[in-house]
């Protein structure tokens, strides 16, 4: 058997038994650590989407307590406005009564 066949036969044989024997083992960790990875990409986007979502309501919330808010101060401000109309129009009845009872019994 020449030299150079043999040589050919060894390298054959030690790489392909190199790679078998040894690509499993490194392979195994890789995978677990892709697994995990990628488990963890997840769970953090899972948070990221409540966070978001949970700020989102929050703005929300304010906007309507804002909303409500400025109702409650317009609603204020307007019946405040009609009782100053009502007690103007009050004021100008009684003056009236007063200057037509006062006229009438002037001229009695």
């Amino acid at each position: 058997m020449p030299l150079w066949v043999f040589f050919l036969m060894v390298l054959t044989l030690s790489g392909g038994c190199h790679c078998s024997s040894h690509s499993p083992t490194l392979r195994m960790p890789r995978y677990a650590d892709a697994i995990f990875t990628n488990s963890y990409r997840k769970v953090l986007g899972q948070l990221s989407a409540r966070k978001l979502l949970q700020d989102i309501m929050s703005r929300q919330q304010a906007e309507r307590s804002q909303e409500q808010g400025a109702k409650v101060w317009l609603r204020r401000q307007v019946d405040s406005m009609w009782e100053d109309r009502k007690q103007m129009a009050l004021e100008s009845i009684l003056a009236a009564l007063s200057q037509k009872l006062r006229w009438e019994y002037m001229h009695v």
